[in-house]
């Protein structure tokens, strides 16, 4: 296993890029410790997958260098760096076996005998694949393919790094969950640097111990699941994580006091007005609530869904969509309602970007 630095990195996929709208990948200075959890997380496009070709070799960056444990690795190639990597879609030799598939990686490398059998039918039956190994590939189910694709990843243990690129994309909805916490398990047992790039929040959050989300090419946050909910650095990560996402409303802030919708929101934070052109306060669902006597921000609720454990109220601040996380035992009627704000959890952001404000 090894620590991955990405110094000064760049890519952009056409020559002679001229300005930063050019780049796929702007510019990152980044760490991902040896023997961690990683998860590169983001909608389609962002760059995560360039960011973790970058790492593999199967890119060489347009500008900067990628070091493995202080060595510049940068024109190295994936054997060279001693890189395993799993694809969204299935590699596998059709004409081989489950076993031989599985084997494959081990005996380019000269394991043989009980190490590798004793390697091979541990990451099978990991995988549930045991009673599968005599079977030829081809016959196979593509969820079933991708599971000795992902073996094969698995399989050896002195990789520098283990690289997955969305590997659940093809695997049957009720296997993701176990699969998932069968890599944490293993990641737990090996201790290997692991890398896991998706665009689905919990696969991000249940597989990392450090989530670093990506948004039109750019890191805009690194933390660890609860940081990333707690305080988001940035609306895209207040928007993306969760699930409904952060509420944003445009707002005007000095001192300890938001104004939104010309209502008055006390703040937990001093502020001296900040400078941008776009202000607002974000505030997560589960943090507003329908005030019992009345007394708070007039609403109007759109609907109610209910999603089992609790209820999400659909409402609007004087034209402002906001979510409202409702206990179950809350009986909502009519249409009007009035809404608190959990005061010790309101943020300002400034075109985007958080504001820290004073104590």
């Amino acid at each position: 296993m090894a620590r991955i630095d990405l110094a000064d990195i760049a890519h952009a996929y056409g020559p002679r890029p001229r300005s930063e709208a050019d780049y796929a990948l702007k510019r990152i200075d980044l760490t991902f410790k040896s023997g961690g959890a990683y998860a590169l997380l983001g909608p389609s496009g962002c760059g995560k997958t360039t960011m973790l070709n970058l790492m593999s070799g199967l890119l060489v960056p347009t500008q900067g260098s990628v070091l493995f444990d202080g060595i510049d690795v940068t024109e190295q190639t994936s054997e060279q760096r001693n890189i395993a990597q799993v694809f969204q879609f299935p590699v596998v030799y059709d004409t081989m076996t489950v076993y031989e598939n599985l084997a494959f990686p081990l005996r380019n490398r000269r394991v043989d005998g009980a190490v590798l059998d004793g390697r091979v039918r541990q990451i099978a039956d990991m995988l549930g694949l045991t009673r599968s190994l005599g079977q030829k590939a081809r016959r196979l189910t593509a969820d079933a393919k991708q599971k000795i694709s992902l073996g094969r990843g698995l399989v050896r243990s002195d990789v520098s790094a283990m690289l997955f690129d969305e590997p659940l994309t093809v695997i049957d909805p009720q296997l993701k969950w176990q699969l998932r916490s069968q890599l944490k398990t293993l990641h737990r047992q090996v201790g290997n640097t692991m890398i896991y790039v998706t665009h689905d929040q919990t696969e991000a959050l249940t597989f990392a111990d450090t989530v670093i989300v990506m948004y039109d090419g750019r890191v805009v946050q690194v933390g660890t699941p609860e940081e990333l909910f707690e305080r988001p650095n940035h609306t895209f990560v207040g928007y993306f994580i969760g699930s409904p996402g952060m509420n944003v409303l445009p707002a005007w802030v000095e001192g300890r006091t938001a104004t939104v919708a010309g209502h008055p929101i006390s703040l937990p934070r001093t502020y001296e007005k900040p400078s941008g052109t776009r202000i607002e306060l974000g505030v997560r669902p589960e943090f507003v609530k329908i005030a019992a006597d009345g007394k708070g921000l007039p609403v109007h609720i759109s609907r109610v869904d209910d999603v089992g454990r609790f209820k999400i109220a659909r409402v609007r601040l004087a034209g402002h969509a906001l979510n409202v996380m409702v206990g179950e035992d809350v009986q909502l009627s009519g249409v009007a309602a009035a809404i608190e704000f959990d005061p010790s959890h309101l943020h300002i952001y400034a075109d985007g970007e958080l504001v820290e404000g004073r104590a």
